[in-house]
């Protein structure tokens, strides 16, 4: 059913000047929330900047750094299937306002301790409520931008809002890790996403358009379950979260970035910013390059071989260091070789993020889209929260508990998911033929 057709939602607007990729930016409402949504994902991700370089740095552990990721997934598993059901029932630019604001308290307490230097427990309970407001968040926010937008302009939508998300991240860890290196806090990282986070609120206020919900459903496991009945039947859809879920759980390596920095490639807080920046800078690459192009034709294996590209470019970062071919060749092009392929993975990881985002939502009916939206984030966020910690523990398991460096451990940890991201690729294009056989992205 047509966007405009459906009786919870408000009309959202034509399509208008449809040969001009930028033509969804005339949308004051999706402006608003575009613009909104970069300003707090950039002090976002400065706060994760701050806390992986805190924890690290008062530790030295790769485990206490994989338990990160672990606090975080806890909120997930607490709220998915209730966050669907808030995003199906209630007023979704209210949910998306009032989490907001419990991500700034989390900012704020995270600030307090950071100052204090009291107890890293506290930075990981901090965690867990931030995990749990960035849950119940994500299925409101995702399921909202088809109310503000026509189905017509959402795949363009969707790009500009993936290469946006992308760009808050490259330009809030690239200022997190220059902040560090400046003044050696972490604090203020945390102090400027509180400042962010009230940005974005009053932006979300400015917002005029409102989802209103269809006649409350009662709180129920067949309510609540819907989302996961709609996707295991469609299996389109669960063809490609599948995929993203174990891509990014074996292959996540960012959640090492800071040993890579301290003690593989040896660039410091400085290194440690510009690698996290890599990943977000392919994106935002591609992202534009996607807005200037005609919708995807053969989507699913053009998802496909992004995926496995995402595999092979971490396998050549994990191995692009002097520990593995000596020093023969200086550090520093090993470090930009290292920075290259986090950037080709965050260019081939969008295509794969436009792909299921799209599918997701222009498959989903609207009554049943927030709880479809909380199963997609429950996959997203089990692997890489879980991929966090799962990177951590190999590293730490190959690494100080078998006797050898964390160095060690790392570098084996991340070549271990690179192939295992290529093995996920053939599991899935062999067990959902619909995937790599999916067309056109409209």
């Amino acid at each position: 059913m047509n966007e405009t057709d459906s009786p919870d939602t408000v009309e959202a607007p034509a399509n208008t000047a449809a040969d001009s990729p930028y033509a969804v930016f005339r949308n004051r409402d999706f402006t608003l929330f575009l613009v909104g949504r970069f300003v707090a994902i950039f002090g976002q991700q400065m706060l994760s900047a701050g806390v992986d370089w805190e924890i690290y740095d008062r530790t030295h552990s790769t485990l206490t750094l994989g338990f990160v990721s672990l606090s975080q997934m806890v909120g997930i598993l607490l709220w998915t299937l209730p966050a669907g059901y808030i995003a199906d029932n209630f007023n979704r630019k209210r949910v998306v306002i009032l989490m907001n604001l419990l991500i700034c308290f989390s900012a704020l307490s995270l600030t307090f301790i950071s100052v204090s230097k009291s107890s890293i427990l506290y930075i990981y309970a901090c965690l867990v409520v931030l995990g749990s407001a960035k849950t119940i968040l994500w299925p409101s926010n995702a399921a909202f931008l088809p109310n503000i937008v026509s189905r017509e302009q959402f795949p363009r939508a969707v790009t500009f809002n993936s290469g946006t998300f992308q760009l808050a991240q490259m330009t809030g860890f690239a200022s997190g890790g220059l902040l560090m290196a400046l003044i050696h806090r972490t604090w203020p990282l945390y102090a400027v996403a509180v400042v962010t986070s009230l940005t974005y609120f009053v932006m979300l206020l400015c917002i005029r358009r409102e989802h209103k919900p269809a006649p409350r459903q009662p709180f129920s496991l067949a309510v609540l379950g819907a989302g996961i009945h709609f996707i295991f039947q469609n299996q389109i859809i669960l063809g490609v979260i599948t995929l993203d879920l174990f891509a990014v759980l074996l292959g996540g390596a960012t959640s090492l970035f800071p040993v890579y920095a301290r003690e593989i490639l040896k660039s410091g807080p400085g290194g440690f910013g510009l690698l996290l920046n890599a990943m977000p800078m392919g994106a935002v690459l591609c992202a534009l390059i996607l807005a200037h192009r005609p919708p995807m034709q053969k989507a699913g294996r053009a998802m496909l071989l992004s995926v496995a590209a995402f595999g092979v470019a971490t396998i050549v970062f994990g191995v692009a260091n002097q520990n593995v071919f000596g020093t023969a060749i200086p550090n520093a092009v090993w470090f930009w070789l290292a920075f290259l392929m986090m950037v080709i993975c965050g260019a081939v990881d969008n295509v794969s993020v436009v792909v299921r985002h799209s599918l997701v939502q222009l498959l989903a009916p609207d009554e049943k889209r927030g709880r479809i939206s909380a199963i997609n984030s429950l996959f997203i966020g089990t692997s890489n929260e879980l991929g966090g910690f799962e990177s951590g523990f190999t590293a730490w398991l190959f690494g100080q508990r078998m006797g050898f460096t964390n160095a060690t451990g790392s570098i084996v940890s991340v070549i271990v998911g690179g192939i295992g991201t290529i093995l996920a690729v053939l599991a899935v294009g062999w067990i959902w033929p619909q995937v790599r056989r999916y067309g056109k992205l409209a």
